[in-house]
């Protein structure tokens, strides 16, 4: 599933890739994942892309007048390539991009000078793929109300790395979310971004385990739980910017202290990793060091 990590990535890369250029075509080759019309995807062809951000666990594509937004959910993937690259199997989508006429307004400092940038006259595309098809595309034309669940009808928290997320409202928000620790970090109303992997690595950082109550939690364990919260997702994305370039659509975890690492030994104290799939949902922590 991608995570405020991985799609910080995409984020960042794609806007660097493609912001000032125009839709030249939008192809929709699943159309179960797309949430708009015909009309409304025909109508893509011609606006200049102005940005794409990361929000929460979805990735926002802001047109000149339209928006997409797009939730990956387990399956979703990107890629980005070129009009020659073969189509990988269960694309759902294909944007096709023209020659960028502007330059974009800022870029993330690790893109700039990157050699998998295309240049300014090719005509990249953006591929979506989906296998199980769990993931859906969000078509927004200006003047249209539609629903993107767990963004507009249910709006979630802070995202997990904010700045303004500071430790005095990390102790604020917490006392007002109850449940296992776990839960609390997937729980986007809480804080948006962290998912099912970086919940794992989070807790394993913060020496907590993953079924602990939040009510259980002594003062420094709550302010621990924020330190490694943020070092956690920080190291995460600095990896990241290293290792997925150019092939956007593959994952990165092996590097992942313990997430989806059963049987194999802590890299802190030794002990073998507890791997545990309640609800067919991975959850992996260390008996030895987490408490």
């Amino acid at each position: 599933m991608p995570e405020l990590p991985d799609l910080t990535i995409v984020a960042e890369g794609f806007h660097a890739a493609l912001a000032g250029r125009s839709i030249a075509f939008a192809t929709a080759t699943a159309p179960l994942a797309l949430r708009g019309t015909p009309a409304e995807l025909n109508a893509l062809a011609g606006q200049r892309l102005e940005r794409i951000a990361r929000h929460g666990k979805f990735l926002r594509l802001e047109l000149d007048r339209d928006l997409i937004v797009v939730n990956p959910m387990l399956t979703g993937r990107f890629q980005l390539a070129g009009p020659d690259t073969k189509l990988p199997t269960k694309t759902a989508l294909v944007l096709g991009f023209g020659p960028r006429t502007s330059k974009p307004r800022s870029v993330a400092r690790w893109t700039r000078g990157a050699t998998w940038l295309p240049a300014d006259d090719d005509e990249p595309e953006v591929r979506y793929r989906d296998p199980t098809q769990m993931g859906k595309v969000y078509l927004l034309p200006a003047g249209i109300d539609r629903v993107v669940p767990g963004l507009t009808d249910t709006p979630p928290g802070p995202e997990a790395d904010d700045p303004g997320l500071t430790l005095e409202v990390w102790r604020d928000r917490i006392r007002r979310h109850p449940g296992e620790l776990k839960n609390l970090l997937r729980n986007q109303a809480f804080i948006a971004g962290i998912g099912n992997a970086y919940s794992d690595e989070i807790l394993h950082a913060a020496r907590l385990l993953p079924f602990r109550k939040r009510s259980s939690l002594a003062p420094e364990e709550v302010d621990e739980l924020y330190r490694a919260t943020r070092s956690t997702l920080a190291s995460a994305i600095a990896v990241l910017r290293e290792r997925v370039p150019p092939t956007f659509e593959k994952q990165v975890r092996d590097f992942l202290a313990v997430h989806d690492k059963g049987g194999q030994a802590c890299p802190r104290c030794g002990t073998r990793i507890t791997q545990i799939n309640p609800g067919g949902h991975i959850t992996s922590y260390c008996r030895g060091c987490q408490r």
